[in-house]
């Protein structure tokens, strides 16, 4: 019975930490950990919506959060000591979703070109189509 209690002190105390959520989508979230149940769904408070982009990162606030549990790839709490000393440099939410844009065109040119590429050589990829849709 002790030990019962003492899992569920722990698990209270996490309750309070504050926790990165990576998403399948390849989102990632920070916030404050306040439910979690069986099927690992959780509810996240004071949410950011955290864009990396090469060494920089905006933050976008997003609430209260709830996160279905098969969506969750990673959840891990968070040393905010560490975080102080984070080598990587926050930017305003602006500059981190130009930032964002340019990298999307970047990655889209090379594809489009790769997918000339291949062409001209006689070579198709299996879904060509399905990069228009993005």
């Amino acid at each position: 019975m002790v030990e019962k209690r003492t899992m569920n002190l722990l698990f209270l105390s996490d309750l309070a930490e504050k926790h990165l959520v990576l998403l399948r989508d390849g989102r990632t979230l920070v916030g404050f950990l306040r439910s979690v149940d069986q099927f690992a769904n959780l509810v996240l408070h004071q949410t950011l919506e955290r864009i990396h982009v090469g060494k920089k990162y905006g933050d976008i606030p997003r609430g209260i959060f709830i996160v279905r549990g098969e969506n969750v790839v990673l959840l891990g709490e968070i040393d905010l000591k560490k975080e102080r000393e984070s080598p990587l440099q926050q930017v305003s939410i602006e500059r981190i979703l130009a930032d964002l844009r340019k990298e999307q065109e970047v990655k889209s040119r090379a594809e489009k070109l790769k997918i000339q590429v291949f062409k001209e050589r006689g070579l198709m990829l299996p879904y060509p189509d399905t990069l228009d849709e993005y």
